[in-house]
């Protein structure tokens, strides 16, 4: 592994990357670091990896100048034969890839993820750089919970449609780009915007629950096919919509702007909420009792739910509301939305 390495020492691998593989390292001047290793593929005669090893060389020089911090900072590169070496700050909360795919964030810790990162972005975009890749797996945590954009700028132009396929984020391209446009400020609003549907959702409603998301981006429209979770207030649910619209005129024009818009989204009441593919659970908890709802899904058609307040230790259950028995979809997502509402 020195070999791949070398100059570093090189403790465990961490993970692979679409465009390589991630190592924690340690060095004499920043202690505790993450290793990018980005080589060449079978696939890569000597012309095409030039040009590629050029391309990312550039980019990842330009970005090693972005100091911010909620932006993951890019100590060195270093150029090898077959292979490119970047090594950048060490997040130890890792990415929020493993939240989202636990399940539904809270709103006040999408709230503060969504806060860290326009702040990072807004730095990237007021020196002319776009991230082009802003995804749940791009987005890091340090050691004191700060949020911080990363891997920002490995993707082109040239690249993103092929690898936005490649690595299962074609919804995260807006639709213009999928129109023959090229990536703006806006297009990262874009996936931004999807970013946070995801974390409000999670992998197992997001997947279940709305129609092959990543192959109907470029029809449009796509907003309006989303299913929301029921608890998902109305206010986010406009922010949303307005950074995942189709037409990027209608759309927030700078990261301020989603800023100024994010700051005043509720974060309260605080669910707790677990997701199935048969059923939907959420939980508050107060001082001497918790409510729980439980929204069952028998099938697309059949549906039950109901609410209630148990005490944390002896008491009586009190129940807060339930369905009419069996009910459609339509029913379903009215009387939760009420019920949440």
């Amino acid at each position: 592994m020195s070999s791949v390495v070398p100059e570093l020492e090189i403790i465990r691998k961490l993970g692979n990357g679409h465009f390589g593989e991630v190592f924690l390292g340690k060095c004499g001047v920043h202690g505790d670091v993450a290793v990018k290793v980005v080589s060449r593929q079978p696939e890569h005669d000597d012309a095409k990896w030039l040009a590629t090893k050029e391309g990312f060389l550039a980019e990842a020089k330009h970005l090693s100048t972005a100091s911010h911090r909620n932006v993951v900072q890019v100590y060195g590169i270093e150029e090898f034969y077959d292979s490119i070496r970047f090594t950048m700050a060490y997040c130890p909360g890792g990415s929020l890839q493993a939240l989202y795919e636990q399940g539904p964030m809270t709103l006040a810790r999408v709230h503060k993820v969504a806060t860290d990162v326009l702040i990072g972005l807004d730095a990237l975009h007021g020196k002319g750089m776009l991230h082009r890749d802003i995804k749940p797996g791009n987005i890091l945590l340090d050691q004191a919970g700060l949020a911080k954009l990363g891997d920002f700028g490995l993707v082109t132009d040239d690249l993103l449609l092929g690898y936005g396929s490649a690595a299962g984020y074609r919804d995260h391209i807006a639709y213009e780009v999928w129109q023959g446009a090229g990536t703006s400020v806006k297009t990262d609003i874009w996936a931004l915007g999807m970013t946070l549907f995801r974390l409000l959702h999670g992998e197992t409603w997001y997947v279940l629950q709305n129609e092959a998301p990543g192959e109907i981006v470029h029809e449009g429209g796509f907003v309006e096919r989303l299913h929301w979770l029921p608890h998902i207030p109305k206010p986010w649910r406009r922010v949303i919509r307005k950074m995942l619209t189709d037409d990027p005129s209608a759309r927030y024009a700078t990261t301020g702007e989603v800023l100024n818009a994010i700051s005043g989204l509720p974060i309260d009441p605080s669910w707790e909420t677990s997701v199935t593919p048969n059923m939907v659970r959420w939980e508050q908890a107060g001082p001497k009792r918790v409510k729980v709802v439980e929204w069952s899904l028998h099938s697309e058609r059949r549906h039950e739910w109901k609410a209630w307040s148990q005490p944390l230790d002896a008491g009586r259950v009190m129940t807060l509301g339930q369905s009419p028995g069996v009910i459609g979809r339509r029913q379903v997502d009215r009387e939760l939305e009420a019920y949440f509402g």
